[in-house]
């Protein structure tokens, strides 16, 4: 199993116009540079046969993008537990549900690197960050909460976008 991991894009800041974490949206160079990292993730033949993300606001639009640039609509859903406080345990048993073979899970920090630390050492702790707009994968052969990853790469937005 190959599974995927994307950092939400920029967003509006905290506060504000925004009453609830949950409701912050893009901002207009967030959208702009999700739709270059997307054309980028394409340009390196990469496609999902899953796409899970938070059902937070920023996650959503971050994850549609994707799905619009690779032509993967139909597979893209949201799960809470991808969101900020969501269980890692119960995403796990869910991705495992469905059976894909390539999963994109997008969501938010420090949530999807302390599940990259998980999946890769068994710890929560090595102290991994993934950048706005970072995309990860890690390879599996029998996909389970703790160590059963290997860490294949990690880049951050400039070097998606230098690698197109």
């Amino acid at each position: 199993m190959e599974l995927y991991l994307l950092r939400h894009g920029i967003a509006a800041e905290k506060g504000g116009a925004f009453a609830r974490d949950s409701d912050r949206t893009l901002t207009d160079e967030g959208i702009q540079r999700m739709r270059r990292i997307a054309k980028a993730m394409k340009g390196l033949e990469l496609s999902f046969d899953l796409i899970l993300s938070s059902p937070f606001v920023r996650a959503i639009q971050t994850a549609e993008i994707v799905a619009e640039i690779l032509s993967l609509d139909k597979v893209l859903r949201l799960t809470p537990n991808l969101a900020v406080g969501g269980d890692p345990s119960l995403l796990i048993k869910e991705i495992k549900s469905e059976g894909p073979e390539k999963v994109l899970l997008v969501g938010h920090e420090p949530y999807l690197s302390t599940m990259i630390s998980v999946l890769i050492s068994g710890h929560d702790d090595l102290g991994i960050v993934i950048k706005k707009g970072g995309l990860c994968k890690l390879s599996a052969d029998s996909l389970r909460f703790g160590k059963c990853a290997t860490l294949e790469w990690l880049m951050g937005p400039r070097q998606i976008l230098d690698n197109k």
